[in-house]
């Protein structure tokens, strides 16, 4: 059966995720993958103010705000910014809980932004071409004249797919199992994570919509964005035919 967009519920992420959101990443909280962001990230803002769209618990927020660099948010859930405000610092970070399609900071009057950013595939969590879109065009509207949108996420692998089949694994270890569901009709995926751990035995399953590269580009161009660059990772190695993620970088003219 065919996957569509009504049949998977984006509100996954209630307080059972949320609560259990660092320790199912911790992998990312690591310098060596955190602080490349980072780094990334505070060099696009400079010296004026970024916006994060889906800050969720504020891994990268708190990081870049710990730079110097003021943050503000936009998250879908409650309870994910719930766990953010128990964070050390977390009351700091101004956050407006709604959808970063449509969503409109309070703190800050739209167009007032140096920087607009989403991390680790957060783009896919919209689940349509016109949500993704209008993703693009909301945060060109919060940026400033010269600002940047930036956005990392995955490359769909549909290489690696053999005729008729709909499963990628992963990751595959003694604690965690995870596969891909691909519908290459839809463009929808549901990444299943499977909990192994003796006592902790669960699923866990998030639905995306994957885009590639060249049809962000022309959403940025929708939104009237100029692109400036694309690495393979946060570090600016080289983007090519093999990478697996992409962040990539637009500008809105000044």
């Amino acid at each position: 059966m065919a996957l569509s967009a009504d049949d998977l519920d984006p509100a996954i992420w209630n307080d059972d995720a949320a609560r259990d959101y660092r320790r199912g990443v911790a992998w990312m909280y690591e310098p060596e993958v955190l602080d490349p962001a980072v780094d990334a990230l505070a060099t696009l803002a400079g010296d004026g103010p970024a916006l994060e769209f889906a800050i969720g618990t504020g891994r990268v927020g708190l990081a870049l705000q710990q730079r110097g660099v003021e943050v503000h948010g936009i998250e879908f859930s409650q309870p994910m910014v719930d766990e953010l405000r128990r964070q050390p610092d977390g009351d700091r970070i101004p956050v407006v809980v709604g959808d970063m399609a449509s969503a409109t900071t309070t703190a800050r009057a739209p167009g007032g932004f140096a920087l607009v950013y989403l991390v680790f595939n957060t783009i896919s969590n919209l689940l349509t071409q016109e949500q993704q879109v209008a993703c693009f065009r909301n945060a060109a509207a919060h940026l400033a004249p010269g600002g940047a949108f930036a956005i990392e996420t995955f490359v769909p692998e549909l290489r690696r797919l053999g005729v008729g089949e709909r499963f990628l694994a992963f990751d595959v270890s003694d604690e965690h199992l995870g596969f891909d569901e691909y519908d290459t009709v839809s463009q929808l995926l549901v990444s299943h994570h499977v909990d192994v751990r003796p006592g902790h035995e669960g699923v866990f399953r998030s639905p995306h919509r994957y885009a590639w590269p060249s049809e962000l580009d022309l959403m940025a161009q929708l939104a009237g964005l100029t692109s400036e660059s694309r690495w393979a990772d946060w570090t600016g190695a080289e983007f090519t035919a093999e990478s697996a993620s992409h962040v990539s970088v637009w500008r809105k003219p000044a």
